[in-house]
């Protein structure tokens, strides 16, 4: 599997003033050339996030009706099928790969995070189609963070898998650059697109080319 890009912009609703504000950023990120966009939200209860997740495909869809940007389901496999999104996205704390990948099955993406060489180890013998290793930096949108991996953790997290490596953890425009360099496929991207998402997404797509 090759991955389709090296800029993947994560949507969270505990990042914005109110949901129009994050469809707004989602149709701005598609506006400027994001081709995939994972949705992000870990305190809304089930239906709340299927009809939110409902009005983000739609949002996408308006600015790109021939399918090419690709959503991505955070930790629920269910609802990446109720809202047919194109894969899911688990954590360590999730559905396992193997159980998330029977539900979802062949054709959609499944991607898995990381956050040390021995979680990473095993993800390449999972059925994720890629791996996400971090925090790569200091972040402030998780409670709890996982220690931070610095370059070195991408650049041995390279080293243990063949599979499309993912970045993330305090990813700026002013950082990216040097993530790729030391083996991440893309990076993930949370914090730097709030304030002015359209502007963020096309620097950064300027910078990792």
């Amino acid at each position: 599997m090759n991955f389709i890009t090296r800029f993947y912009p994560i949507l969270d609703p505990a990042c914005f003033p109110n949901r129009d504000a994050l469809l707004a950023a989602a149709g701005q990120l598609v506006s400027v050339g994001a081709v995939i966009l994972q949705y992000r939200n870990k305190v809304d209860d089930g239906g709340s996030l299927l009809a939110e997740s409902r009005r983000l495909r739609e949002a996408v869809f308006h600015y790109r009706p021939d399918g090419t940007c690709r959503l991505i389901m955070n930790d629920r496999a269910d609802l990446c099928l109720a809202a047919d999104f194109d894969g899911v996205h688990v954590g360590q704390l999730d559905l396992l790969p193997e159980s998330a990948r029977r539900i979802i099955g062949e054709k959609r993406w499944l991607g898995i995070s990381t956050h040390n060489f021995r979680q990473a180890a095993e993800a390449e013998q999972s059925p994720a189609d890629y791996i996400a290793i971090g925090p790569v930096f200091d972040t402030l949108t998780k409670s709890n963070p996982d220690p931070v991996v610095g370059l070195d953790g991408v650049r041995r997290a390279r080293e243990l898998t063949s599979k499309p490596l993912v970045a993330i953890g305090g990813i700026t425009r002013e950082n990216c650059q040097a993530v790729i360099e030391a083996g991440a496929d893309a990076v993930a991207v949370i914090s730097d697109l709030v304030r002015q998402p359209g502007k963020s997404a096309e620097e950064f797509l300027r910078i990792l080319g």
